[in-house]
């Protein structure tokens, strides 16, 4: 009966468990739920709360219109929702190249956006084999789901980006731990990483930090491990030095 209660309880905790890698996460996903976003009854999980302009998109506007870029590859880019927020406050369709990257179910739903007419203007890929050359790539609160470290990530490129946009990149100061975050039918494998880990890849990849952000509304504590402590949420925009 125990046991049964606990499961119960766990279905309502926004964050549960505390991991070392992706692997041990999924494995501890709750009997009967999905394991993470490749799943179709995922996809549509809060779009259009995620299509919505928040707060902590202005500092990426700003660069953005600084950069004027003429190519985006946005990692993690769901449905568009981020080509979506910022079509009424950036001249995209016809002037910028806006290539999105998501699992390959995003990408299916994705594509059939397109071609039902809901959504114009970028293209799909699964494959980043399939990915030209960026001005600029944006991450916008991909990082705590990417199950392979962000440098390794990078380097399947055909070339690095000039610029980096990265948002909602959750950090601490202690170990990278690996938790569950609850979507109902799933859960999903949350990382948050350690900072200065975490910037010392940027550095070693020739990136410099250009400017930093921080989102306290973002800040996250594991309720099974409270313990470890609350989480960083930070934006960033790093640029790649030129040799």
């Amino acid at each position: 009966m125990g046991h049964l209660l606990a499961l119960f309880r766990s279905s309502y905790l926004r964050h549960r468990g505390a991991y070392a890698t992706f692997d041990e996460a999924a494995a501890a996903v709750r009997s009967g739920a999905l394991v993470g976003y490749n799943n179709d009854e995922v996809v549509m999980h809060s779009l259009e709360y995620m299509s919505e302009l928040k707060l902590e998109d202005y500092p990426i506007l700003f660069w953005l219109n600084r950069l004027a870029p003429e190519t985006i590859l946005d990692a993690g880019g769901h449905l568009g929702t981020k080509y979506r927020a910022f079509g009424r406050h950036l001249e995209l369709r016809g002037r910028v190249d806006w290539v999105i990257y998501d699992l390959p179910a995003i990408v299916r739903a994705g594509r059939r956006f397109l071609d039902e007419g809901k959504l114009s203007g970028p293209t799909f890929i699964d494959d980043l084999a399939k990915a030209r050359e960026t001005d600029v790539l944006l991450a916008s609160g991909l990082l705590q789901y990417l199950d392979v470290p962000f440098d390794a990530f990078l380097k399947k490129l055909p070339s690095l980006p000039r610029h980096l946009l990265l948002n909602k990149v959750q950090t601490r100061e202690g170990p990278t731990v690996v938790t569950l975050e609850n979507f109902e039918c799933a859960e999903i494998p949350y990382q948050i990483r350690n900072r200065a880990e975490f910037l010392a890849s940027l550095d070693k990849l020739g990136y410099d930090i250009v400017d930093e952000w921080s989102i306290p509304s973002l800040c996250r504590t594991i309720q099974t491990h409270p313990h470890l402590g609350r989480s960083s949420s930070r934006g960033y925009y790093a640029r790649l030095r030129l040799v």
